[in-house]
């Protein structure tokens, strides 16, 4: 079995610090800081404007033109597709609404969009703005529930249904649904399955071609350790692509864009997402941070991650035992294949205790109202974090730091 933490040595973590946010915020790979300053000094310093085709000193079809395509071809391992049929630049929320909208314009006379009440908010504004524009309805159905959303899905399909919307893994719970499973039961009611996978790829197992989904986004910053703002990929069946009709129409998604006609041909194939010039910088430290995964399954993934999960759930149990007047509420799934890489409690006092904390080296994050989150990153977190978390989340509550009036007032970002 994979041992978690087994690719810690790529990745560069402060001194003393247990990091528990990767659902959030990857840690830094040691390859990004000198590979954005070779494309500085030496591609951009050096080789200016030509290192869009060709890098200084490297193999022809080497140059910044390639990064989208190097890119993809990293990242879809991780999702069980092929390399050609996945786009990155855009940002997560860019990329729902391509896609979002081109997956709509599929089923043509259907005017329902589904999407769960537990999906990331940036989901639900566009999701809501397409319907808008489109002039379609907005349906919510409940998140996974306890068979993995099916129920939840049923209830909401109808023939009006053109495409369903989810977030695979809810990021306040870590609650999952079952991919393959609501893929089915949404393609028997004749409508499009979309995924978002943001708390999902680079830390549980995605087979989105396997499942037979249609259209997936996700972004590189969580587990993909990409950095801040990173670059979002999107994925489109292959079934789907020569009638793809996406909402922009940019020059880069142009089937021959150095030709510069003014009558737009969209590129064949997913191509035809991309809009304006790729981020340089950015996906070159996408591309970096990938090369982590490189030798990796997901299936090695997810049995780290499992045992870290398993493990902190236990030790929270043993904290609930120890101190009942805590009141602390697990609120993710006990069965593995309900839940993602993330293990969330109620507390009354969550802002403050996760304050508490961070002030004492153990990384976690807060969403309101109460819930205190930890995320598990497989390739460099350890049981060994994972036991002195639970040792500092002891102190915190054997002390009642959590209640200290300086966390009173809340960080403006939390």
């Amino acid at each position: 079995m994979t041992a978690p933490g087994w690719r810690r040595e790529r990745f560069a973590l402060p001194d003393g610090v247990v990091y528990l946010d990767g659902n959030s915020l990857g840690a830094l790979p040691r390859a990004v800081p000198a590979r954005l300053g070779e494309v500085v000094e030496r591609e951009w310093g050096t080789g200016l404007i030509g290192s869009w085709n060709r890098v200084p000193g490297g193999a022809p079809g080497s140059g910044w033109i390639d990064l989208v395509g190097r890119c993809a071809a990293l990242l879809a391992p991780l999702l069980g597709v092929d390399a050609a049929d996945v786009h990155v630049g855009e940002s997560t929320s860019q990329s729902l609404f391509a896609t979002t909208v081109a997956g709509a314009r599929q089923r043509p006379g259907r005017r329902v969009l589904v999407v769960d009440r537990t999906t990331f908010p940036t989901d639900a504004y566009v999701i809501t703005s397409v319907a808008r524009l489109l002039g379609l309805e907005v349906r919510w159905c409940a998140g996974p529930g306890d068979d993995g959303g099916l129920t939840a899905v049923a209830a909401a399909l109808d023939e009006d249904v053109a495409l369903v919307s989810l977030t695979h893994v809810d990021f306040r719970t870590g609650a999952m649904f079952d991919l393959p499973a609501v893929t089915a039961l949404v393609h028997e009611a004749g409508a499009l399955m979309q995924w978002d996978l943001c708390h999902s790829t680079g830390a549980v197992p995605v087979d989105l071609a396997d499942a037979g989904a249609d259209l997936a986004v996700g972004c590189t910053y969580k587990y993909l350790n990409a950095g801040p703002g990173s670059p979002a990929y999107a994925w489109v069946a292959p079934h789907l692509q020569a009638d793809l009709d996406p909402p922009v129409a940019g020059w880069m998604g142009h089937a021959a864009p150095f030709a510069m006609r003014l009558d737009h041909e969209p590129s064949p194939g997913v191509g035809r997402l991309r809009v304006g010039t790729p981020p340089v910088l950015a996906l070159s430290a996408l591309e970096a941070a990938l090369t982590a995964f490189e030798g990796v399954t997901t299936a090695g993934l997810r049995a780290a991650s499992l045992q870290l999960t398993d493990r902190f759930l236990d030790r929270v149990d043993a904290l609930r035992e120890r101190f009942p007047a805590e009141q602390i509420e697990v609120v993710t799934p006990r069965e593995q294949p309900r839940r993602g890489s993330q293990v969330s409690f109620r507390h009354r006092h969550a802002y403050g205790l996760v304050q508490a904390l961070i002030d004492r080296g153990v990384v976690g994050d807060f969403r309101d109202p109460d819930i205190a989150r930890f995320g598990f990153a497989p390739l460099y977190t350890t049981l060994a974090d994972v036991d002195r978390a639970t040792e500092v989340l002891a102190e915190v509550l054997a002390s009642r730091a959590y209640a200290d009036p300086a966390y009173a007032v809340r960080n403006p970002v939390t």
